[in-house]
């Protein structure tokens, strides 16, 4: 390996001086802002991938929230007492509660009802939070009733969880096999095990929110580490997921709900008595499920989301866990063939700094429907934690996939990966550092287990301590994301740059590694790793596709050129 010596020299030693967390869960220097008191009750927000929806339960009114304009309007002036939002599966899903109805806000601002009681029966059961889930589940409580209701996605309803005591807020864990109940009457938060959708194991004590005589939980939601919050009767408390007490979040009055959102999902919303609150973290909320029909997708470049019947989807599968962090990633697989197929794993892109895995949903799709299982993985990101956790996830999650070749039907000796800028980067990085045990979370695995049999990288800088990004880190004026991510300038800690630097760690034993480039993205910042690659005998390639720029791998008119590059690479090289 070029340079690798100094390189895995250093990298045991690296390990044991890396924070692998960002630090405190709130953004250092971070304070409460009002947004708006404009509210008589802010009850549950919620966020659709650009505005806030916040409903007034006691003014009867819906409004929308934009960050950017930093505009307050009303959606529905009229749309009585609803009590909760959920936004999830391309839908805003509504809990009516005096229309004793779950229901959703279709595209012409109508809502529309999808289940529930006969809202003129003596005793009407009136719905209080929800929850929505990746499949087109719905979970609601019913207070009075001390019940959690399932609705399925062909609307038939069945009781979830029962004999809670006053249940209010409600939440799924990322990989959605655990529901989080706050109990109002007991000041208590119940967990309970999903064993099927709608069906759970008892429930079992999770924490306590005991702020004296004043009432107890309400409204909840999750971040993608895990971590609970709920709001409370002076603050919102934050849970790791093993029941850890890690925050509280005062608040002016009461808060009633809490919800992620902004771009980066860094942002928690705090709605209640005083109205809607934000604060920013160093947690990520957990990103909405894209529309798996096309009828519910916004139209656009874009391609499509629907998941087609022909493929086996097996949503937020844990591939890999650190301390009670799961690790989560999508996986899509023919139907009807019990041949080994070639894996292709997926890693999105967003500076190190944000993004998901359903970022790349479309390409996972269709490089399934052209014969792969495709594997679409999350990784941690900048702000949660510091690298090389993000590269040790990617690493992980290729060994995950050859050690369950079996369960998925993989071939595990035809294994290839794709990701786009940052992504593309981790790509790189996972195809030239797989030797090196710096960017191994297990050092003690079999050597091979994490060794591409192909790459590609789509407008991902191979270079770290040289070029653009070692640019931008000496300039303090430049916002980095290297710096952020990485903890460091490139001068202060110029041997962890070259941990994360995929060109310097070129040799004879990589995988081939090709590379796929609009025309006004960077295509000739290949040209040093493709000479290296070519110097060291290892099949690469440059693909340069017309008027495109960056990100055009996920749009139209070049997506499907692209795919068809992507699969004549992946059927040559596997």
């Amino acid at each position: 390996m070029s340079q690798s010596t100094p390189i895995l020299s250093i990298s045991l030693s690296l390990l044991l001086s890396i924070p692998s967390l960002a630090g405190p869960l709130i953004e250092s220097g971070a304070e409460l802002e009002l947004i708006s008191a404009d509210f008589t009750l802010a009850d549950g927000p919620s966020w659709n991938g650009s505005t806030l929806y916040i409903p007034d339960v006691k003014g009867e009114k819906l409004y929308q929230y934009n960050p950017k304009t930093e505009k307050l309007t009303v959606v529905l002036p009229e749309a009585g007492r609803i009590s909760a939002s959920f936004y999830n599966n391309g839908r805003l899903y509504l809990s009516e509660n005096t229309k004793s109805r779950i229901s959703w806000l279709d595209s012409e601002n109508n809502i529309e009802a999808i289940a529930g009681q006969d809202p003129d029966a003596k005793n009407p059961a009136r719905p209080n939070d929800l929850v929505a889930d990746d499949q087109g589940g719905i979970y609601y409580t019913l207070t009075r009733q001390g019940q959690v209701i399932y609705i399925n996605p062909e609307g038939q309803q069945t009781v979830a969880a029962n004999g809670i005591s006053g249940p209010n807020g409600l939440i799924l864990s990322p990989d959605q096999q655990t529901l989080y109940v706050s109990s109002t009457g007991t000041k208590k938060i119940w967990s309970f095990y999903l064993v099927a959708p709608g069906k759970t194991k008892p429930g079992i004590h999770f924490a306590s929110m005991d702020s004296g005589p004043d009432k107890g939980p309400d409204g909840m939601c999750i971040d993608r580490a895990g971590n609970v919050y709920c709001a409370g009767a002076k603050h919102v408390w934050i849970w790791s997921p093993s029941g850890e007490l890690l925050e509280k979040i005062e608040t002016p009055e009461r808060p009633i709900n809490c919800a992620f959102g902004d771009s980066d999902m860094r942002s928690l919303y705090i709605t209640g008595f005083s109205g809607l609150h934000r604060i920013r973290m160093n947690a990520y909320g957990v990103a909405q499920n894209p529309a798996p029909i096309d009828s519910l997708q916004k139209k656009g470049p874009r391609p499509t989301t629907e998941i087609p019947g022909t493929l086996d989807s097996h949503l937020n599968v844990v591939y890999g866990q650190d301390g009670d962090r799961k690790l989560l990633c999508d996986i899509f697989r023919p139907k009807g063939t019990s041949e080994k197929l070639p894996a292709i794993l997926i890693v999105h892109g967003g500076g190190w700094l944000n993004g998901s895995k359903n970022k790349f949903r479309a390409l996972a799709l269709e490089l399934a429907s052209r014969g792969f299982v495709t594997v679409a993985v999350e990784y941690r990101l900048g702000h949660e934690a510091k690298f090389p956790a993000g590269i040790q996830d990617c690493n992980a999650a290729t060994a995950f996939v050859k050690a369950n070749a079996i369960r998925f039907g993989i071939d595990p000796k035809r294994i290839g990966a794709i990701g786009g800028s940052a992504g593309g980067h981790l790509v790189g990085l996972m195809a030239t550092g797989w030797e090196n045990s710096g960017t191994q979370r297990n050092v003690g695995l079999e050597p091979n287990a994490s060794r591409l049999d192909v790459a590609i990288v789509m407008g991902g800088p191979m270079q770290i301590t040289t070029g653009s990004v070692a640019e931008r880190s000496r300039d303090p004026k430049s916002g980095s994301n290297s710096n952020v991510w990485l903890a460091a300038t490139i001068d202060e800690n110029p041997e962890l740059y070259a941990l994360a630097d995929a060109h310097i760690q070129i040799d004879k034993n990589d995988p081939p590694i090709y590379f796929l480039e609009g025309e006004h993205d960077n295509p000739e910042g290949n040209r040093l790793s493709i000479d290296a690659l070519k110097n060291h005998g290892v099949a690469t390639g440059l693909y340069v596709y017309k008027d495109g720029q960056h990100g055009c791998w996920n749009l139209h008119p070049w997506f499907n050129d692209m795919v068809d590059d992507m699969v004549t690479i992946f059927e040559k090289n596997l």
